[in-house]
């Protein structure tokens, strides 16, 4: 299989999956309605649809008509809360709670579900927000049986995914209430990245990133299982996944690239990255690596960037590290650009750059190919 046929656009790919379900609560997560009947009834068969897509790395929210204060109660009372992030309980539109809580959480439209027993509210949000899917009450058990519920992959960053955004939220109120600069709140995480030669076991992490990520995705393509595993076998490719961890907790996989190695010059031809990391720098750091690694090898760096609808960091990110369009002749040897519509080739020439001041870092010696096939997966 060649390259051309087994690459696939990002975008579509993404667009089928859901990234979060927003719940109505009264008579669609539990039965009964709260203010009205004092107690409700959460039935099993509810709970495990619940879990199964908490499972599955599927966030997700509540948009209810309630008091807040009693229905999140009722939530821990039913032991289910801990499973709901950034909840709209109040008594606004749903449609402004279902986009409040998708601008929190970074996700596109296309990504967000709703789920409500009333027509009514469901079709005022289908109004406002034609882009987010909406259920009826009936449908919750079919949920899981559903395409767009149903991810591709199932990695240990996805069945830990609620927890990584829950321990991220708390990041965000501790750095709003550091009264320092920003760097030594940052110093303050103990962040630690770790750069790795992606092994088999860890394929499906680096096949999920391509597929989430959007906003940070320097070309916009997904690159299958069968594809990477190739790559990782060649030894004129380098699959490097990229971790991150801090005092709070493991990031989880947060980056992947994808370097193919020629006579005096690296090709970076994907390089993807959580947009949850870029506030900590992670992209920068990243980037600066690669570049001084390159220096330090004495060969120089070509990126490919297709601008998409959501990738516009990514473009800046590059400009900012100094990739520029130019023709040097280091790029002869190269597949011409306008081979693939839309590609442009950004080159860096060797340049040393300086070690991160916020974070520490693991990363290989790209001047040789020596693997550990059984090293453990990072965390």
């Amino acid at each position: 299989m060649t390259e051309a046929t087994a690459e696939e656009p990002m975008e579509e790919a993404v667009a089928a999956l859901v990234k979060c379900l927003v719940w109505d609560l009264d008579d669609t997560l539990w039965q009964g309605t709260l203010l009205e009947d004092g107690e409700v009834i959460l039935p099993d068969e509810v709970r495990k649809v619940v879990i199964e897509l908490d499972s599955r790395g599927i966030l997700q929210s509540v948009s209810s008509r309630n008091d807040h204060e009693h229905a999140w109660a009722r939530l821990e009372a039913l032991g289910i809360a801990e499973y709901f992030v950034l909840p709209e309980i109040g008594w606004g539109a749903k449609s402004a709670a279902v986009r409040k809580i998708a601008d929190r959480l970074g996700f596109a439209l296309t990504t967000i579900a709703f789920i409500d027993d009333r027509p009514a509210e469901r079709a005022e949000v289908a109004f406002h927000l034609p882009e987010v899917r909406c259920y009826p009450a009936e449908q919750v058990l079919a949920l899981p049986e559903l395409a767009e519920f149903t991810p591709a992959t199932s990695t240990v960053d996805s069945r830990r995914r609620r927890q990584m955004y829950q321990a991220g939220f708390r990041r965000e109120a501790e750095r709003a209430a550091a009264p320092g600069p920003d760097e030594e709140f940052l110093r303050s995480l103990d962040l630690r990245m770790r750069i790795g030669r992606a092994t088999g076991e860890e394929l499906s992490r680096v096949e999920e990133l391509t597929l989430r990520t959007s906003q940070m995705n320097a070309t916009g393509v997904h690159y299958p299982d069968a594809v990477l595993r190739g790559l990782i076998a060649d030894p004129g490719h380098e699959v490097l996944v990229v971790t991150l961890a801090d005092r709070f907790g493991p990031h989880g996989a947060v980056g992947v690239l994808l370097l193919e190695r020629h006579p005096g010059l690296w090709h970076l031809k994907l390089l993807a990255t959580s947009c949850r990391v870029v506030a900590y720098g992670a992209g920068a750091t990243l980037l600066n690596w690669l570049a001084d690694t390159a220096a330090r090898a004495g060969v120089h760096l070509v990126a490919d960037f297709r601008a998409t609808e959501r990738n516009r960091m990514m473009e800046i990110a590059y400009r900012f590290s100094g990739f520029e369009e130019d023709s040097c002749p280091c790029t002869v040897g190269l597949e011409p650009a306008a081979v693939q519509p839309g590609l442009q080739r950004l080159h860096l020439a060797p340049q040393p750059r300086e070690v991160s001041t916020t974070m520490s870092l693991d990363a290989p010696d790209l001047g040789t190919r020596e693997r550990n096939e059984g090293a453990t997966a990072p965390s």
